[in-house]
């Protein structure tokens, strides 16, 4: 069973970026090949990590349910739709990437919910390590997409309205009693002072403040640029940051 990290948070609060970082260290320290799945209707980890995506498990399952791509003689629809989810992973340097996409229509993600969380088990069995960046707000924590996880990382932005995002969060997964084993909050975008002004905010979560990151000019000239995050130098104080957290949550 692979060893499994979860990242979640409200939008703008950087988790594709530590996502990335933490894609990175995964393999610097030899625990690749490293499966990562992007759950983000609006997904772009893959820009962040330098892959190219041809399909989508939502593109793949609009094309079926649309009668767009006939089922195989002898394959019933789950038998097929797991042949293709496997045929849809994008492959990288040490790391392979499930890109989930966008709604099915009318808002509808349910079927691809349950497809991904029960293809994840299979898939997962051949990876030590698994990386799921999901998607903005709570809705992937009520349909238990985000289960059996091993280090969920709750992210916040350097603001009070971030930090109380990231405590709900938690109530969620508490009202929800989902298999996860250790919960920790990561605050980025950080500047000198931020954290002892939002000690009190942060203290109310109930959450264990694992680590920061900083906010770094490189990252955004770096997205600027349309350069993948996870070519970010290792002394970039961003990448510190990661390592520094992933130590701390035993994870490296």
């Amino acid at each position: 069973m692979a060893f499994t990290i979860a990242i979640a948070g409200k939008g703008g609060t950087g988790k594709t970026t530590l996502a990335a970082l933490l894609i990175k260290l995964l393999i610097q320290a030899g625990k690749g090949p490293v499966l990562a799945v992007d759950a983000d209707a609006n997904a772009n980890l893959n820009e962040a990590i330098g892959i190219e995506v041809e399909d989508t498990i939502a593109e793949l399952m609009a094309r079926i349910n649309n009668n767009l791509e006939p089922l195989p003689a002898g394959m019933t629809k789950d038998q097929y739709v797991e042949f293709k989810v496997h045929q849809s992973l994008a492959e990288g340097d040490d790391v392979d990437l499930l890109v989930m996409g966008g709604p099915e229509g009318q808002g509808c993600y349910c079927y691809v919910n349950n497809l991904l969380r029960g293809f994840m088990q299979t898939l997962s069995n051949n990876y030590p390590c698994v990386v799921m960046d999901n998607e903005a707000g709570l809705e992937h924590l009520s349909r238990r997409t985000t289960s059996n996880v091993d280090v969920l990382l709750v992210t916040s932005d350097a603001s009070a309205r971030g930090i109380r995002s990231a405590g709900r969060v938690k109530q969620l997964v508490d009202s929800l009693q989902l298999d996860i084993k250790k919960m920790y909050l990561v605050v980025s975008k950080v500047t000198e002072g931020t954290l002892a002004s939002l000690q009190d905010e942060i203290n109310r979560t109930g959450l264990e403040l694992i680590g920061s990151i900083p906010l770094d000019e490189q990252v955004y000239q770096y997205d600027l640029q349309s350069r993948p995050l996870i070519e970010l130098p290792d002394d970039s104080p961003v990448v510190t940051a990661v390592r520094g957290i992933m130590t701390a949550a035993g994870i490296l």
